[in-house]
């Protein structure tokens, strides 16, 4: 067995720490990778995929079938939809989201870099995500791999997290800080 020593925990830890050790054991980390982004990015267009993974109204037998037709349908490789699989048997599915993003930060820790959380109101552009990942390097002095993820409601800005530091410069937070400081005043 591998080595890990990014810090996963829990369920999702469990399924990740299997998966990635699985990957780097067949050398097909490359493909487990671009399978989980293809994964993550269809659970963030589809509604009803987000609520088959987390409704407990769907049995056991509906999961399955479906993480079957789904992973034929994106064409995922072995590794990714035996995983699937199994989740959906043990009816783990809700966990997936935090699986893909502890798989992917084990996979940059391998690589020697580090993973930055960045959250964002709109999506970022290529440049932006260049920019951005650029100066983070140039500030961990480390190659930085970027998770990011939308959520309007911080109305602007970024919020990162890389390891145990956060800069969050999002207007939500601005406008909150200034809200508690007006309260202070009067």
């Amino acid at each position: 067995m591998a080595s890990t020593s990014a810090h996963v925990s829990g369920i999702s830890g469990r399924y990740a720490t299997a998966l990635f050790e699985l990957a780097q054991e067949e050398n097909a980390l490359t493909e487990v990778e671009n399978d989980l982004n293809a994964l993550e990015a269809a659970i963030g267009e589809s509604a009803d995929l987000r609520e088959l993974l987390t409704s407990p109204i769907y049995s056991r037998e509906d999961q399955q079938s479906a993480m079957r037709a789904l992973g034929e349908a994106m064409n995922l490789g072995n590794t990714v939809r035996n995983t699937l699989a199994l989740m959906a048997a043990n009816r783990r599915l809700f966990v997936l989201k935090d699986v893909i993003t502890a798989v992917k930060a084990l996979a940059a820790e391998a690589r020697g870099e580090i993973t930055a959380l960045v959250t964002s109101a709109k999506p970022l552009t290529k440049a932006q995500t260049e920019a951005l990942a650029k100066a983070l390097k140039d500030s961990v002095g480390r190659d930085v791999a970027l998770n990011t993820t939308v959520d309007e409601g911080i109305i602007g800005g970024l919020i990162v997290k890389v390891g145990s530091r956060m800069i969050d410069s999002s207007i939500r937070t601005k406008l909150a800080a200034l809200q508690n400081t007006m309260k202070e005043v009067g």
